[in-house]
């Protein structure tokens, strides 16, 4: 997959409360159409009467489970990006909420490849959630202390994996 080739143009909405965090990926995505927001009211509002190929959430500042519950009834992958809410409870949530991606800011210089990512499963109608397992599951299993996380969850992971994108 040549990442670049496939976010190149793509309407990006960008929700998040942190100015830096907003500048940092209007650098890293240069080659997408940005909006951005920096509220929650911001964000519903560009959601609602705009059409975007991804929407990245923040979970804390911005509400961004409310968010992520609008972009769904939108139709617009949304990919939840985090710090403070970096928990095996806000992964799982974000999951079953119909996030497409779950990425901590300390990895937001792949932002490109997180959002190529969901970008080509909705393209090829797959589950981006295999790919983020074989791009972030290493990430996750260091941050959460090992792969209790996974085990303690093992049936919702694998059901998770094995649905079509929307159902």
């Amino acid at each position: 997959m040549d990442a670049e080739k496939l976010i190149a143009g793509r309407k990006i909405l960008i929700v998040d409360d942190e100015e830096d965090v907003l500048e940092e990926l209007i650098e890293l995505l240069d080659i997408c159409k940005i909006d951005t927001a920096s509220s929650f009211e911001e964000g519903k509002e560009r959601l609602e009467n705009e059409e975007y190929d991804v929407a990245i959430l923040d979970i804390m500042g911005v509400k961004g489970f409310e968010l992520l519950e609008i972009a769904r009834k939108q139709k617009i992958p949304a990919l939840m990006l985090t710090a403070h809410a970096l928990t095996e409870e806000s992964l799982k949530r974000s999951a079953e909420e119909g996030a497409a991606y779950f990425a901590p800011k300390e990895k937001m210089k792949n932002i490109h490849l997180f959002v190529a990512d969901v970008i080509e499963a909705g393209d090829k109608k797959k589950n981006p959630w295999r790919k983020w397992f074989d791009r972030l599951g290493g990430f996750y299993d260091k941050r959460f202390h090992g792969t209790d996380w996974r085990e303690q969850e093992k049936e919702f992971w694998e059901e998770r994996l094995k649905r079509l994108p929307g159902i």
